[in-house]
């Protein structure tokens, strides 16, 4: 308020507005003063776990991803969101892992791939879910 123009023969200041326009960003979409973003991890490293780089506002930060993550699963890392304002308090940063699957295999990575399932057999959460499934459709 009054931040503007002279005001015409004498008058006061008029009021100054300012207009902001926020873009999107490229790997973070923001909720309040937490962060948000999608991080790929390969089958390997969701199943035996791994370090992973995790990309933050202030650089890099090491993340240590547990073995058997599921995809979609989001870790949350404290204090790597937006810094409040009127004080020294970060919002969060919540990172969702997104197992990535080969599209193309070597014969030696399919022959592998197909051992691995003959070894793991029928897991109980497969025999799980086919038993919901018989009794939606009465089977």
């Amino acid at each position: 308020r009054g931040e503007g123009e002279k005001g015409d023969r004498g008058g006061p200041s008029g009021d100054l507005y300012v207009y902001i326009s926020i873009r999107p960003h490229k790997l973070f979409q923001r909720n309040g003063y937490d962060l948000h973003c999608d991080i790929p991890i390969t089958f390997g490293q969701a199943a035996l776990g791994a370090d992973i780089e995790v990309p933050t506002l202030g650089g890099k930060v090491k993340y240590t991803v547990p073995e058997g993550t599921q995809t979609g699963t989001v870790f949350r890392l404290r204090n790597q969101g937006i810094q409040h304002l009127k004080n020294n308090i970060r919002g969060d940063l919540y990172v969702k892992v997104n197992i990535e699957v080969p599209k193309r295999l070597t014969p030696k990575q399919k022959e592998l791939l197909q051992q691995f399932d003959e070894l793991t057999g029928e897991t109980d959460q497969r025999k799980s879910f086919f038993n919901k499934m018989k009794d939606v459709f009465g089977g």
